[in-house]
């Protein structure tokens, strides 16, 4: 978000999921910011923000880690086990 004009903010969002997570908290925000600054003009302009999409391939192996980083004992049941997670 940043301040595009006077009386506008611009909202960039990089995936159309983002935007519909962002439109769920997006009218009490604003309203909530709009009583806070006392400025009930302001206007939401939202803008696709190619450049700043990052795509993540997740293998077997990285959601694992990531699951170890929540529970290491996960960690001790690989080595026990060793799981094939290609």
């Amino acid at each position: 978000m940043f301040k595009s004009a006077e009386h506008q903010i611009t909202v960039s969002y990089p995936s159309d999921s983002a935007k519909v997570e962002f439109d769920k908290v997006s009218g009490e925000f604003f309203n909530h910011f709009r009583r806070k600054v006392h400025n009930y003009s302001i206007e939401i302009e939202y803008k696709r923000d190619f450049e700043n999409l990052k795509v993540e391939v997740m293998t077997k192996r990285k959601i694992f880690e990531k699951f170890v980083e929540k529970n290491p004992l996960l960690k001790d049941l690989d080595d026990l086990m060793r799981f094939d997670l290609t």
